[in-house]
């Protein structure tokens, strides 16, 4: 029998390579994104919470009624539920205040414990999410903290599918690839796969305004004035995660909340692609870096797209908060026009 499978986690990678043609059409270059949001928990992060899991299995560090604990801004989160849930493991989980209310209840929905920290806070702060994460695993018994930031098979899960599966999709036609940097696992595990198959490929990882990542690229220093709030979820930093592997990424673009909200948006209209705010992001990014790289013709590049759309409803594709933000009025498109609702009486 074909496309059948044992349970949920036998669809987790070989995402698809779909072209863009109308966002990116003053770009040269033929240019593809991975939909990563065909994975079963609609995200890139299905791919190192079952990596990392399994593992930890074949260590011998979980056994029945084990406890999994890791901070999150979502995606690792739900895919981490999603796979105890099928390896019979209980699941507690730490997040920013950054996150919408309706992540909390998907996450709460796969049976995973949640506590709510301040996003606003020094990493090192016992109140931030990485802090609680790591207490409520030293003070848990029969726990395992996954640890995305500093674990070196969040890089290893991406090195061993991902990576992989650009080369053959592109049929190391590759000459490009763009990624968003959080806990830097999917730029790096990939990039490091890419660099040997073609060392000459560009890495490009996307930044967030008002996270440390670039400046910390291009100095080796940390630079703290860089630090203040955005709404970006899942990308950028305030502390250097040592699943980056700087060594492997050729420029870093960083990118703002504004911009990478209309791009997002626009993304739904003229391609038809439910993306999660980060594909606005890389997808920003590509066309700032195209104001001063050019592109030509022989040129492929991917983007990766990380999650679905699905998760943002209230957030990047509601009126109502992109006017609180005060983004409605500096858009490209005529936003009354496109998103008026009529409401008949």
């Amino acid at each position: 029998m074909s496309n059948v499978y044992d349970n949920i986690l036998g669809l987790i990678g070989s995402t698809p390579l779909v072209k863009l043609n109308t966002v990116t059409k003053d770009i040269p270059a033929t240019v593809y994104a991975k939909l990563e949001s065909y994975n079963p928990g609609h995200s890139t992060k299905d791919r190192i919470a079952l990596h990392i899991i399994e593992n930890a299995e074949k260590k011998g560090l979980l056994k029945e009624d084990s406890v999994v604990v890791e901070t999150t801004s979502g995606n690792t989160g739900f895919s981490i539920a999603m796979v105890c849930i099928i390896k019979g493991y209980k699941c507690i989980l730490a997040v920013s205040d950054k996150t919408k209310p309706e992540k909390i209840a998907y996450l709460k929905a796969l049976g995973a414990k949640v506590y709510v920290c301040p996003a606003n806070v020094p990493a090192n702060d016992p109140r931030s999410y990485y802090e609680v994460a790591k207490r409520i695993a030293a003070e848990t018994p029969n726990s395992i903290y996954i640890n995305q930031y500093f674990n070196e098979l969040n890089v290893d899960a991406h090195y061993q599918t991902t990576g992989p599966e650009l080369w053959e999709q592109t049929q190391g036609k590759i000459t490009h690839l763009f990624a968003c940097t959080g806990t830097g696992g999917t730029l790096s595990g990939s990039a490091k796969f890419l660099k040997e198959k073609n060392p000459d490929i560009k890495i490009i990882g996307v930044d967030a305004d008002g996270s440390i990542l670039k400046s910390y690229h291009e100095t080796g220093e940390i630079h703290k004035e860089d630090v203040h709030p955005y709404q970006i979820e899942g990308m950028g930093k305030n502390l250097i995660p040592s699943a980056l592997l700087f060594d492997k990424v050729d420029h870093f673009v960083r990118v703002n909340d504004e911009m990478s909200a209309y791009r997002t948006r626009e993304i739904a209209l003229k391609e038809a692609i439910m993306g999660g705010y980060t594909t606005g992001a890389v997808t920003q990014a590509l066309i700032q870096y195209a104001n001063s790289y050019q592109f030509t013709e022989n040129d492929f590049v991917v983007l990766i797209y990380p999650d679905h759309g699905s998760r943002y409803i209230t957030k990047v594709y509601s009126d109502k908060w992109m006017e609180e933000q005060g983004f409605i009025n500096n858009c490209f498109h005529n936003y009354e026009e496109v998103f008026k609702t009529e409401i008949i009486k």
